[in-house]
């Protein structure tokens, strides 16, 4: 073989070659474009399924963050119910003990009145002056008695006749006003504004 003809030999093998690393070459590339492609897809896949995770969890967590104001709602709720339950447990004991025991304080200012009476009867002095103060102080103490709960008076002479407060029992004739308690024959009595008892009255009559 001339040298010449070794010489093209060689220049094609090395063209040869050339073309061969040219073609792993391209083939690599598409290799790293397919590669490429693959990620992107996969990324894009796993994007939205990440989103759809986290909102899954807002939502477990919103959803447990309900149940417990649920349930602060319903322990508010009973505590609610026991403390109405207390308050009316405690005024129905409050008004058993006030209806029980409500005459409690007027039969204790009772008894000294029922002591000074007694005395008054065991005196043997036959002082009428001695029986009289006697009797006065316990009128005193009777008042005392009637003031602590409430008990006064009605009063009745010369006012306009209240057929609520006063029991006409009879008229005079008179230079008051028609109609106007004249005399008293018996005291009438109120307690807390309410009558107890009306006052029997003479009532002025119309001329």
């Amino acid at each position: 073989m001339s040298k010449e003809n070794k010489q093209d030999v060689d220049w094609e093998r090395a063209g040869l070659e050339a073309n061969e690393l040219d073609v792993e070459s391209n083939n690599e590339s598409l290799k790293n474009n397919q590669e490429q492609v693959t990620h992107s897809f996969i990324d894009e896949e796993e994007e939205p399924q990440q989103q759809i995770n986290e909102l899954n969890s807002q939502i477990i967590k919103l959803n447990e963050q309900i149940l417990d104001l649920q349930q602060q709602i319903k322990d508010e709720e009973i505590r609610s119910l026991a403390n109405i339950q207390n308050l009316q447990r405690r005024h129905k004991n409050e008004l058993d003990d006030a209806y029980k025991y409500a005459s409690t304080r007027f039969a204790k200012e009772m008894l000294p009145i029922k002591d000074y009476l007694e005395m008054a009867l065991m005196d043997e002095s036959n002082h009428f002056e001695t029986l009289q103060k006697g009797v006065e102080l316990t009128l005193k103490q009777l008042d005392s008695a009637f003031e602590s709960v409430f008990i006064k008076e009605i009063n009745s002479l010369g006012e306009v006749f209240d057929p609520n407060k006063h029991n006409a029992v009879g008229t005079e004739k008179s230079e008051e006003e028609p109609n106007t308690v004249i005399k008293v024959l018996q005291k009438g009595y109120e307690m807390n504004d309410r009558v107890l008892r009306p006052a029997m009255v003479i009532v002025a009559s119309a001329e």
